[in-house]
């Protein structure tokens, strides 16, 4: 099985560029199930209903998030009916959504994981690594699990997956935006890269308008985020999964224009 991993997906050059390209490898054979991190999909902050039915409409199977699930709060309602969107799993159990969901790819089971880290994030989240071991305890039927981690800190994401390694078949990290060259297969066989990058317009600051984040830098006073126009670039992963043992065979990683 090959999985097709992508880094958050920022604005409307985020979602035109998933258009231009994701249907056609779904045709063409080079991926069979599509995961995407959304988190800031809709105005470059948040995502919306309409936003997430549009990405599926694409081709997207999953939809996962992080620390920008909350910043649209129409979403909340649609976050408890949507069985393939994935909000951090390490969330107080009272926030809307759910940390998993477990979807039938031609016969296998495959289930998806988001998880947030806690250094230097904005939220206070119960501990990852433990929110981890509850879910796979939970677990059954499904040998092939993937888990978005979205963190800050390299450190927590490299020692995410090495807690995961053979537990899991791929850990992979998202929120920094910025494409890592580490992707590696771990000795107990779980694919491993530390950010899979972004999938919106380069020509900006994660995103954004440069100008307007190194004025910020600059001066120290607020200054209003807006998604970079022009060209995007898809970035991501493609893990090879083994269905009958959930070991990753390999994990290559994806840049588009």
């Amino acid at each position: 099985m090959k999985v097709l991993f992508l880094g958050d997906i920022v604005g409307n050059p985020g979602r035109e560029v998933f258009a231009k390209h994701v249907p056609a490898m779904r045709r063409n054979g080079e991926v069979d199930f599509v995961i995407a991190n959304a988190e800031n999909a809709a105005g470059g902050s948040g995502i919306t209903e309409t936003v997430a039915r549009e990405l599926f409409s694409f081709g997207c199977d999953v939809i996962t998030l992080g620390d920008h699930v909350w910043d649209k709060r129409e979403v909340y309602p649609y976050l408890n009916s949507a069985p393939h969107v994935v909000r951090p799993a390490n969330f107080a159990s009272e926030a809307p959504g759910r940390g998993m969901c477990v979807v039938d790819v031609n016969g296998t089971r495959v289930a998806v994981i988001t998880l947030m880290g806690r250094t230097f994030m904005k939220f206070l989240v119960n501990c990852p690594f433990r929110a981890l071991d509850v879910l796979l305890g939970d677990l059954t039927g499904a040998r092939v699990v993937v888990v978005d981690m979205h963190a800050e800190a390299t450190s927590e994401k490299v020692a995410m997956g090495w807690y995961a390694d053979s537990r899991v078949s791929a850990v992979l990290g998202t929120h920094t935006h910025i494409q890592t060259a580490d992707e590696k297969i771990l000795p107990g066989g779980t694919a491993y890269i530390t950010d899979a990058g972004m999938t919106g317009p380069y020509d900006s600051v994660i995103g954004q308008i440069k100008e307007r984040i190194v004025a910020r830098y600059l001066t120290g006073l607020p200054n209003k985020f807006e998604v970079a126009p022009g060209k995007a670039t898809l970035c991501g992963v493609v893990v090879d999964i083994d269905e009958t043992t959930g070991r990753a065979r390999s994990i290559v990683r994806v840049q588009k224009d």
